[in-house]
């Protein structure tokens, strides 16, 4: 059957089940859960997969709450994933607009369901765990859930509609300043300031902002910074987030922020433990998958926006996976508005009208982007072929 008619047929399919899927991202919003606590969305949506029938392993890779749900069609060939993302933030719930991601990737499945038949190749639904700093994906790839896919895909809300944009590589650094304590009255003199040691950390970090580039990021907090007031501290210790716009760029950053933890160390006297935490790669955009999805979602009416050069970026696990395999990870407008993420205000626009259209235009974009790629072979060698040259280029 023609590629347009399937692609009809994708359509109305989400429209249909539109209620069933806005009922899916409610849920999630309603009961929030986070990094590898996802118990129970795991257990809505996996459900949702096997009940329209989907094949559903759980607990794969190790992780108690990922799943991966598949289906083949006329017979083997290409593999297509859509990945789900369902971990909310502390204190916040989803205000990162995962119960939007997670539907858009269960809409996406069912809607194939129905053209699936007639097509060469799979569908996969994978939910990955703990996008939230917990590195789902990285661990997951590790572990070997993603081998044999040919691409894998999804779509997180935002404030422009660009397909193009990449993300920062980041990484976790914490350290630990070890004193000496004292009466900070009696006999200052005798003790070894670890709070000096990661206060001169903070305001190193500060001076050498000016030789940063613009696309550097270091934040830090405090997490312990002594126990009294009158007792001089032994020990303080702090958590930083360390992002580049390359992950060769991220390794130079944190040799810069570790050194100006070394000198603060040393000019109080202390002694500085630190850590390294695995963090995300960049993300490799593919220009051949992002033009067939932009031809998609614009059929759907939505205009497609060109990242700016000094485009704010964050950073996701995504990333990872955009180096083993082809990724597409779009943003949908679910405002126009000033709204950071990670903010009440973002959570609140997901949950609105604006919300279940980024839903429902989301699943439909997917799927449609699915069948161009199982039923055009073609057009997988030009996303593989890309893919190469990109990563060859890194």
């Amino acid at each position: 059957m023609e590629q347009t008619q399937l692609k009809q047929r994708v359509i109305a399919r989400v429209d249909e089940i539109q209620d069933q899927l806005w009922g899916i991202a409610k849920e999630l919003y309603a009961h929030p859960e986070l990094a590898f606590e996802e118990f129970e969305s795991a257990k809505l949506l996996a459900g949702t997969l096997s009940q329209a029938g989907y094949q559903v392993e759980t607990g794969i890779g190790g992780i108690e709450t990922a799943f991966r749900a598949s289906k083949t069609g006329q017979s083997e060939g290409p593999k297509v994933a859509f990945l789900a993302e369902y971990d909310a933030l502390p204190g916040l719930g989803h205000a990162c607009g995962h119960n939007l991601i997670a539907s858009i990737a269960v809409g996406a499945g069912l809607a194939m369901l129905e053209v699936l038949d007639e097509l060469k190749g799979g569908v996969q639904v994978i939910g990955t765990p703990a996008e939230e700093g917990g590195g789902g994906k990285v661990i997951l790839q590790k572990a070997g859930v993603f081998d044999g896919l040919d691409a894998a895909m999804m779509i997180h809300p935002a404030r422009k509609n660009m397909v193009m944009r990449g993300s920062l590589a980041s990484a976790r650094l914490k350290l630990e300043f070890f004193g000496k304590p004292a009466h900070a009255a009696a006999l200052p003199e005798k003790g070894i300031n670890a709070l000096d040691a990661l206060l001169l950390t903070f305001n190193n970090i500060n001076a050498m902002r000016q030789q940063l580039l613009r696309t550097d990021r270091v934040a830090g907090i405090i997490t312990d910074g002594g126990k009294a007031a009158n007792i001089i501290p032994d020990y303080t210790s702090a958590k930083f987030s360390v992002r580049g716009h390359t992950s060769s760029r991220r390794e130079e950053v944190l040799k810069l922020v570790v050194a100006c933890a070394e000198a603060g160390a040393l000019a109080s006297g202390c002694r500085l433990e630190y850590q390294i935490n695995e963090g995300y790669d960049n993300i490799i955009p593919n220009k051949a998958l992002g033009d067939i999805f932009t031809r998609n979602i614009e059929q759907l009416g939505r205009i497609v926006e060109a990242p700016l050069p000094d485009e704010p970026m964050g950073s996701t696990d995504m990333g990872n996976l955009s180096h083993v395999v082809p990724a597409l990870h779009p943003y949908l407008s679910v405002t126009t508005e000033e709204i950071a993420g990670h903010t009440v205000e973002f959570r609140e626009v997901c949950i609105s009208p604006a919300g279940r259209a980024v839903l429902l235009d989301g699943a439909k974009a997917l799927a449609m982007t699915a069948v161009d790629l199982l039923s055009e072979p073609q057009l997988l060698e030009r996303v593989w072929d890309e893919f190469r040259t990109a990563n060859t280029s890194t």
